[in-house]
């Protein structure tokens, strides 16, 4: 993802592409049109009126979460680096447990738009609200100027957009799609866009997986050895652990880190957690995420097939030269097994998978502070603040849209693997410690959220600047200097104790205690009581 690419992937017609796009892209608006009809109400524009099912949002939470870089960054890593690769996806699946069992329903029972609203709860409104908005945005917009790069690179390499001029259009025109999306549609609009998203995704990459293993007459174990023995130089270490993280001890380290990073921030992505206002009960959120475990659940097994698939049909060096590189091993598995027109919907899907992921970050971001900066610090909660409210988030949504296209241009030749990370890292970091405290500690106050999520937020930020993530890498986002001294290109292993240890700190530094409020607090996060007047 961090070079210019001048063609696309040899065999695919970009005009086919197009058209396969323009079809996605017009269907999917004339949903989002009809869910604006009943777009009013703040309720309605961040919560799609809390109208959908279990089993629907668990399907468009899936939606959200499997990102292009599930799609074609696991497939590819599992082709060149084998169980390593397989790894990510480990990571990115156990992490729902933490969310199912640790925050799902807790969450639904006491907010009611945002993270803001559950630290608000039982500590003073305006501070908390005003961290938590910092940090939400801090997290938004890091993994929208990843998607947004992305966006670029994995659009330009399926269209055969050449030069950056083409690559900036690309980008401009998924900006202002997306922007149309959640200013038009809202959250229901948005939820929509994400659900067809992911039946189209999972459908795609369940159809290639069953079509790679029918050419080896549906055996695993043959995949895997044709999978071996096109693995070039490390073909006989596909099968086991090592290939990319265990050359040294760092490696380990840094496996490690990442890993922890990735499990942990899932249940604080603000993204992930906003989506569980949009049920009407809490019995709801926690059956969408059972729903959302087990469609990524099935899309990861997915992967390993279309990613042995791909290193045993396609080979790993004629990935490693693609454009791409191995973000090109999907799109070149589809050609090898069904040709242009299978290429030009996996590339449709890609398109809508980036559209909506950004989309979701988008109105998560725009709500934040809308609700939590606008209407409860700066108009204190009062009602001129209530009812200026949405208008404000869709003034956000253009705003943010905009710093998103003009953040995804200017990085779009660089290393976005650092963005991701830090937005998981911060989200860790910051978010799911005041989550966690705030949910299960009696003492835990205002101060100890502010010194969780502010010093957390901090730390990450510079250990990850100061990390080789940033510089002194072959793979770092500025090659000419070097100026790191932490070793580790995830900074997780780290900030996140740091950040729980702040936050108690924080807390015993501060003499402020409300019993009371915690004690209803939790009445009201173990029981729903009281939670649906909050909707």
């Amino acid at each position: 993802m961090t070079v210019t690419l001048a063609a696309a992937v040899e065999g695919s017609r970009p005009g086919l592409n197009i058209t396969i796009f323009a079809v996605f892209v017009a269907i999917t608006l004339v949903i989002v049109f009809r869910a604006s009809r009943d777009t009013r109400t703040a309720a309605d524009y961040y919560a799609a009126g809390r109208a959908f099912s279990g089993a629907q949002n668990g399907i468009a939470i899936s939606g959200d979460y499997l990102s292009a870089a599930s799609f074609l960054g696991i497939a590819g890593a599992i082709a060149l680096y084998g169980y390593d690769g397989f790894l990510y996806s480990i990571g990115f699946l156990v992490a729902w447990l933490v969310a199912l069992l640790l925050v799902a329903e807790l969450l639904r029972n006491t907010g009611k738009f945002t993270l803001g609203d559950v630290l608000a709860f039982r500590m003073r409104q305006r501070p908390v609200r005003a961290a938590a908005a910092t940090s939400t945005l801090a997290v938004s917009l890091f993994y929208l100027l990843a998607q947004m790069a992305g966006a670029g690179v994995l659009v330009s390499l399926l269209l055969g957009v050449s030069g950056g001029a083409g690559q900036n259009l690309v980008i401009a025109v998924v900006g202002a799609i997306m922007i149309v999306y959640v200013l038009v549609g809202g959250m229901k609009g948005t939820t929509w866009v994400q659900i067809v998203k992911a039946v189209l995704l999972i459908a795609a990459a369940g159809a290639m997986t069953i079509w790679v293993l029918a050419k080896y007459g549906m055996n695993l174990s043959h995949l895997l050895q044709d999978a071996v023995d096109h693995g070039g130089k490390v073909g006989d270490k596909l099968l086991e652990p090592g290939v990319k993280y265990g050359k040294n001890g760092t490696s380990k380290l840094d496996f490690l880190s990442l890993a922890l990073a990735l499990v942990l921030g899932t249940a604080g992505l603000p993204h992930v957690l906003m989506r569980f206002y949009t049920v009407p009960t809490a019995k709801d959120a926690r059956r969408s995420v059972v729903w959302a475990i087990g469609l990524i659940g099935v899309f990861y097994l997915f992967t390993l097939v279309l990613g042995y698939g791909a290193g045993a049909l396609v080979g790993p060096e004629k990935i490693a030269k693609a454009p791409g590189k191995e973000n090109a091993a999907a799109p070149l598995l589809a050609l090898e097994l069904g040709g242009p027109v299978l290429m030009g919907f996996v590339a449709a899907v890609a398109f809508a998978t980036i559209l909506a992921v950004v989309a979701g970050l988008t109105i998560t971001a725009s709500a934040s502070f809308a609700h939590d900066v606008y209407a409860n610090v700066i108009k204190r909660g009062s009602g001129e603040g209530k009812d200026n409210e949405v208008k404000v988030a869709r003034i956000t949504a253009v705003v943010i849209g905009a710093v998103a296209i003009v953040g995804g241009i200017l990085a779009k030749n660089q290393n976005v693997a650092f963005l991701v990370a830090l937005a998981f890292a911060v989200a860790a970091s910051a978010n799911l410690p005041t989550i966690l405290y705030s949910l299960f500690w009696r003492r835990f106050n205002t101060a100890g959220a502010l010194w969780s999520i502010y010093g957390g937020l901090a730390v990450t930020i510079v250990l990850i600047v100061f990390s080789p993530a940033v510089s002194g890498a072959p793979t770092a986002m500025i090659k000419s200097m070097d100026f790191h001294w932490f070793p580790l290109a995830n900074p997780g292993l780290v900030s996140i104790p740091v950040s729980f240890a702040l936050g108690w700190l924080g807390t015993m530094l501060s003499a402020e205690r409300n019993n009371a409020k915690f004690a209803e607090m939790q009445v009201r996060s173990l029981t729903g009581a009281g939670a649906e007047k909050s909707g």
